[in-house]
């Protein structure tokens, strides 16, 4: 293994490169589809089709078309009165860069019945804490509603789903949600809030290494170098960093159908400026509902390509999506409503970078509808036919944007409503300390209402064929498999 010197003068090396030189990174590391703009279009076909297939029932069948949204995600298994029985279609039903996502398909179901945290080192089968470190592929559900307090951060194994469906579940307290290293995570249905920093105590991560960890940051979820991550149908609020965070080269990830409210710092994607294989970040971010008391970051980006399709944006104080280091932001068919202030109409931030530095990059609106004041600053290539059709938008799109985020959030939840939690103060009780575990057991691509996205985003682009791409990719994998451990900044211990 090269030293980290090594490491250091080959970032250094990259760094001193041109933006359209680095820009070649999107198609050259592990893990990340290589034409980004295929999944694009793959979204807007299926959000399409379960749109025409709501709108042909309503003429033929009433009945059958009023469980229909038009949102693909829940249109996939909410019709079916036994969902209950057949939890893990869930699995087949994501959407994006994160819809290969299996959670834990295929696995036992594990009944969470305890909402205790007593232990993080020695975790009490029957609790989330003792479901989500198992090796194997893991259903997880719960017996009753419960909120689960912890005492430090939940680190989960690979092959998860925390499925929350039919109960309300509560997720609080200290450290919160940690995915670090992992795979095929799928978290559904459960409020998540009021999450504190903490650490400097042994954590056990799998059944058979515990190890000591650092301080964390307080996120809700963070997402440290992991992929195939798919967040659907939460609730999230107050907590003391980002309600989701992902960083260290993290992809193949969709946030769809969230509830974000009462928070600054919504949500971050990408480690740092300098940190080059977050350029092979790519995260969906799909009919969420960006509501009360938020002020920035919706998202913040660094690198990698963004695809933010069908959010309903109903509040922000300082802007809604900003980014730097050059990312791709391909803004599809959302609603963003302005705040009062004549300060703060702008949908958009490029985050302390020159004018001349950023109107190269690739930040486009189309089919976006702006309301009370809102403009969104597009910039890169092909500006001036392909931002006009944005901007003259028929209001019915509006409508859609309604149908397509009415069930963001957990399941029950209104979705206008003011403070989730009100006097809210970390309690909760211990609910039982037993443990179960069972054995889990044609379409229209037309353009309805004018959802499907012309454009480039139908387009997959060739990958790069230069010398100096190859050379220059070479070393970037290079540095993805060398640098991971050297750039964790609050945990030394985990799979070593």
């Amino acid at each position: 293994m090269l030293p980290i010197t090594c490491c250091c003068l080959l970032i250094c090396l990259l760094s001193s490169f041109s933006p359209p030189v680095i820009a070649v990174f999107n198609l050259s590391l592990p893990h990340q589809h290589p034409y980004p703009e295929a999944v694009v279009h793959e979204v807007q076909r299926t959000i399409n089709a379960s749109l025409s297939r709501r709108e042909l029932l309503s003429a033929t069948n009433h009945d059958q078309a009023s469980c229909l949204t038009g949102n693909p995600v829940d249109d996939c298994w909410r019709c079916d009165p036994n969902w209950g029985v057949n939890r893990q279609r869930l699995a087949d039903c994501g959407i994006g860069f994160g819809r290969d996502a299996m959670g834990g398909k295929g696995g036992q179901i594990y009944i969470v019945s305890d909402s205790s945290d007593l232990d993080p080192a020695n975790p009490r089968p029957g609790t989330l804490r003792h479901a989500v470190i198992q090796d194997e592929p893991l259903w997880i559900v719960f017996s009753t509603d419960m909120t689960i307090n912890l005492k430090h951060e939940l680190i989960f194994n690979s092959y998860k789903t925390v499925d929350g469906r039919g109960t309300n579940v509560h997720i609080t307290g200290h450290g919160c949600i940690t995915l670090q290293y992992v795979s095929n995570i799928i978290i559904h249905n459960v409020h998540v809030h009021h999450c504190k920093p903490s650490g400097n105590t042994n954590i056990r991560s799998t059944p058979t290494h515990v190890g000591f960890r650092g301080k964390s940051d307080g996120d809700g979820i963070s997402i440290f170098s992991s992929r195939k991550i798919w967040i659907d149908h939460c609730a999230l609020s107050y907590c003391t960093d980002g309600l989701i965070d992902a960083i260290m080269g993290s992809t193949g990830i969709t946030i769809s159908s969230n509830h974000f409210a009462h928070h600054n710092e919504v949500m971050l994607l990408g480690h740092d400026d300098r940190y080059l294989p977050d350029a092979g970040m790519q995260v969906t971010i799909a009919f969420n509902h960006f509501g009360e008391g938020l002020v920035q970051r919706m998202p913040r980006c660094r690198h990698g390509y963004i695809h933010v399709v069908n959010n309903d944006f109903t509040q922000w104080q300082m802007y809604a999506i900003g980014g730097s280091a050059n990312p791709t932001i391909n803004s599809q068919g959302n609603r963003y409503t302005a705040p009062s202030d004549p300060n703060s109409k702008e949908v958009t931030k490029r985050v302390e970078t020159d004018e001349k530095e950023w109107a190269g990059w690739n930040w486009r609106t189309e089919g976006d509808v702006m309301v009370n004041g809102a403009f969104f600053v597009p910039s890169g290539a092909e500006l001036s036919e392909q931002y006009a059709r944005a901007s003259s938008v028929e209001p019915k799109s509006a409508a859609q944007i309604d149908q397509l985020t009415m069930y963001s959030g957990v399941f029950g939840d209104p979705r206008d409503n003011g403070d989730l939690y009100p006097g809210f103060n970390g309690g909760g009780t211990v609910t039982g300390a037993t443990s179960t575990t069972g054995t889990g057991g044609s379409t229209d691509d037309g353009d309805f209402f004018g959802m499907i996205f012309r454009g480039s985003s139908s387009e997959a682009a060739p990958p790069p064929s230069s010398i100096l791409s190859t050379f220059l990719s070479f070393l970037i994998i290079l540095i993805w498999f060398l640098s991971p451990t050297n750039y964790h900044y609050y945990d030394y211990y985990l799979y070593n």
